[in-house]
């Protein structure tokens, strides 16, 4: 027994889950750094400034997914090449358009909030409210990450679903 009142054993789960998730996220991490640095035309000075606000928040988050590995009595992974190997994001191309890079930086957030939902999920079986609520607050973040940059990929003359002001 721990002095988190949990048993270190079911724990690992857990543990194996928040370590894919920290995989995901060293990945996601370089595709926006790859971005920040390769970024062309128009768009160059919101998206520069986008991307770096983005891999700084997720350097954060490596961190913290780390230390909470460390707060349940486990190693993080910590070497790239496990990385690449566990890591559901791939490596992007340095040769994007500016919709290329948005469009894969919202394909990667799909990824990290799937990788999120296993996370809760397993931490939910053992009642590790401490992880529970270190992801739960990540999944917000990263859902109106993820809308911001689709509504910066829409044209101007999308709309959103208007059966709710109808009725």
């Amino acid at each position: 027994m721990s002095y988190l009142n949990m048993q270190d054993e079911k724990l690992l789960p857990v543990v194996v889950e928040l370590n894919t998730l920290l995989a995901d996220y060293h990945l996601y991490y370089q595709n926006l750094r790859n971005n920040h640095w390769n970024i062309l035309g128009k768009n160059f000075f919101d998206l520069h400034n986008k991307f770096e606000e983005l891999y700084t928040d997720a350097r954060v988050k490596i961190d913290d997914i780390a230390e909470r590995i460390l707060t349940l009595r486990y190693h993080p992974m910590s070497k790239y090449s496990d990385y690449l190997k566990v890591s559901s994001i791939n490596e992007a191309s340095a040769l994007q358009t500016d919709k290329e890079m948005v469009s894969e930086t919202i394909k990667d957030h799909k990824t990290l909030l799937k990788q999120m939902n296993l996370v809760i999920e397993k931490a939910n079986a053992v009642s590790d409210e401490g992880t529970i609520d270190l992801i739960g607050a990540y999944i917000r973040e990263l859902e109106k990450s993820s809308w911001m940059l689709d509504a910066w990929n829409k044209e101007s003359t999308d709309s959103l679903k208007e059966s709710v002001i109808e009725a």
